[in-house]
């Protein structure tokens, strides 16, 4: 009654060799390099509108992890805040806070002690200051 397929069905599988596929620890990786480095923008922009050294050694402790987990390539820095307005330094400490929050979950999935530890004080370090500079 039917006529049976003789061409091969568009639906099925291309050959695995035309994709490249990757583990779910280099998927993890690079997704751990994007919120660090994220990480690393927002703490570049508060080290320019309120220079610290305690800000200093925690970017220079970021970007270190951002060029391990992409081996060796070292994430782009900005020595200026990007923003035409000064930014609410508040704001910059919540999204600060949110990031460190967001690598730590992905840290923590890939059982990268190194990146957990920073993401978690990371995260203590912004969520103090939103209160210090809400308080104000």
């Amino acid at each position: 009654m039917y006529e049976p397929i003789r061409t091969k069905s568009v639906h099925s599988m291309a050959d695995d060799a035309v994709f490249p596929h990757r583990s779910r620890e280099e998927e993890l990786d690079i997704q751990l390099a994007g919120h660090l480095a994220a990480l690393l923008a927002v703490t570049d922009e508060l080290r320019a509108l309120a220079p610290s050294g305690e800000l200093d050694t925690a970017a220079e402790r970021i970007a270190h992890q951002v060029a391990r987990l992409r081996h060796g390539v070292l994430p782009p820095r900005s020595s200026v805040a990007a923003a035409i307005h000064e930014p609410h330094v508040a704001a910059l400490h919540q999204r600060a806070h949110a990031l460190a929050g967001r690598a730590l979950v992905v840290a923590a999935s890939r059982a990268d002690t190194a990146a957990a530890i920073l993401a978690a004080e990371r995260m203590d370090v912004h969520a103090d200051a939103t209160r210090l500079v809400g308080a104000s």
